[in-house]
């Protein structure tokens, strides 16, 4: 394995916060299940699976962005989308005026 597939291989970790870890973390040590997990955290179980559905985005998004099929402003949209900070029309509005701008105003080399 080359080096760049195996910086590629860690990337999707910075996307990730401490939570994010700390929560993957305690799945591993639980062998995956949910139901363990749940029981750990205090919660119940559909609350486990939207948090580990929301990581799994996340990792997604990661991914995409390093395959270069989306710049820095969609990935953090994205992100924020995956955390449930954005709802998916907050979104679509900001993505596609940013497209728009980007169309009229092209960013500028410094």
């Amino acid at each position: 394995m080359g080096i760049e597939q195996e910086q590629r291989n860690r990337e999707w970790i910075e996307a990730l916060e401490n939570e994010d870890l700390g929560f993957l973390k305690r799945f591993l040590l639980v062998s995956g299940s949910l139901k363990d997990l749940a029981k750990a955290y205090g919660v119940s179980y559909p609350t486990v699976r939207l948090r580990l559905d929301r990581l799994i985005q996340k990792v997604k998004v990661s991914d995409e962005f390093h395959s270069q099929e989306i710049g820095p402003f969609e990935r953090q949209l994205r992100l924020l989308l995956a955390d449930g900070a954005l709802d998916p029309e907050t979104f679509r509005k900001l993505r596609d005026a940013h497209l728009e701008e980007t169309k009229t105003h092209p960013p500028t080399e410094s």
